[in-house]
């Protein structure tokens, strides 16, 4: 992919030599539907990038040619100068945010493209922001903007131009990504730690379902209502600081679907703090055991999977996969699988199979590996 991308440079912007830069799509380990109550998120940057070709070209204006979408777009880097393409918009959005804080930003020539899938929830949008905020700050700002206020630039981006309200936890991987290593944030404090993911003799895979449902009720906004609900009959503030007793002592002043919601908000925070005790002792079993207890949760006390993803984790169960879950928001997309080296083959076939036989359609098979996110490749 770099060869190629630097021969468009070459084709759109001759007698230019690039710097190249890349970032990383993201999995989530565990930790689902955590975010928003002030829990633990357990992200790790892969191995699936944008990568582009930049140099700075003196004037005032943005010109970039995404090699993927086969669109040229040019922007100065005024409020006004909003491009019409949406894909230009994350780049002209991490423009707009560096210069928001006060840093420096100049026209620049770019080419990019990218291998993270689309629609797989990898968040390749997040990648885009990643790769761009990284490059204007090595390349205007001699990397003085903190790789915190990167991954802010990204989400800042993400609410000012793209119309997407998301939390942090996308940027967050896509910038401070680890070869080999997951990270838990702390979605209250912001504080965050490495916990070392090199499982010997294991992989690690994702069977992305093709599956979208239409969702016509706000669903995470009932869920999101709910958990604010139960923290407020308890008087605190997220759910962070409940536990199962606190959720058991009001079950009969909460509605069923109120009591559910919270159960599976604490057990979750709880089964994420259980993983990271167990990549430390490289218990990978264990993790396994939890990722499939966050599966059942997230099926049964909150309600965001959906038949084809429940049909994913029985296949995962029956074949002897070590752990499986769905990962994201839900109502479709991706199971994570973590897989023995010895049932992988075996796996893959049955799980095409079957699902195939069901839905009409195979799954989307795509293999992970833990890697470093943004960074500047020379």
């Amino acid at each position: 992919m770099e060869e190629k991308i630097k021969s468009i440079f070459a084709e759109h912007f001759p007698y230019k030599t690039p710097e190249m830069y890349a970032s990383a799509g993201r999995i989530n380990l565990i930790g689902e539907h955590t975010d928003y109550n002030g829990g633990f998120v357990f992200p790790g940057a892969i191995d699936k990038v944008i990568m582009a070709a930049i140099v700075p070209n003196g004037l005032s204006q943005v010109r970039v040619y995404s090699v993927d979408i086969q669109e040229y777009a040019e922007f100065g880097l005024n409020e006004e100068d909003l491009p019409s393409q949406s894909w230009a918009r994350y780049i002209f959005g991490v423009c707009r945010e560096f210069q928001k804080r006060g840093a420096a930003v100049g026209g620049f020539d770019a080419v990019f493209a990218g291998d993270v899938p689309l629609g797989a929830g990898l968040s390749s949008s997040a990648a885009l922001e990643s790769c761009f905020a990284f490059a204007v700050n090595d390349l205007f700002n001699d990397n003085k903007v903190d790789k915190f206020e990167l991954a802010k630039i990204g989400q800042s981006t993400e609410h000012n131009y793209c119309g997407v309200n998301c939390g942090i936890m996308d940027q967050f991987a896509s910038i401070f990504g680890k070869k080999d290593n997951l990270i838990r944030l702390d979605c209250r404090s912001l504080e965050y730690a490495y916990f070392p993911f090199h499982p010997q003799g294991y992989k690690l895979v994702l069977l992305d379902s093709k599956v979208k449902h239409e969702l016509v009720d706000s669903p995470y906004n009932k869920r999101r209502a709910s958990c604010e609900r139960v923290a407020k009959r308890l008087g605190v503030e997220t759910l962070r600081d409940a536990d199962i007793d606190m959720i058991n002592s009001v079950k009969g002043d909460i509605t069923a679907e109120d009591y559910f919601r919270a159960k599976f908000v604490v057990e979750e925070k709880d089964r994420v703090l259980a993983v990271c005790d167990a990549l430390e002792k490289g218990d990978y079993e264990t993790v396994g055991k939890k990722m499939y207890e966050t599966h059942a949760g997230l099926s049964v006390d909150y309600e965001v999977s959906c038949e084809e993803l429940d049909y994913l984790n029985d296949i995962a169960k029956e074949c002897g996969v070590t752990g499986s879950r769905i990962m994201g928001g839900g109502f479709g997309g991706c199971t994570i699988n973590l897989v023995k080296d010895s049932l992988y083959e075996s796996f893959i076939k049955f799980a095409k199979e079957k699902f195939n036989a069901k839905y009409g359609h195979e799954p989307r098979v795509i293999d992970v590996v833990i890697s470093d996110g943004a960074r500047r490749l020379s």
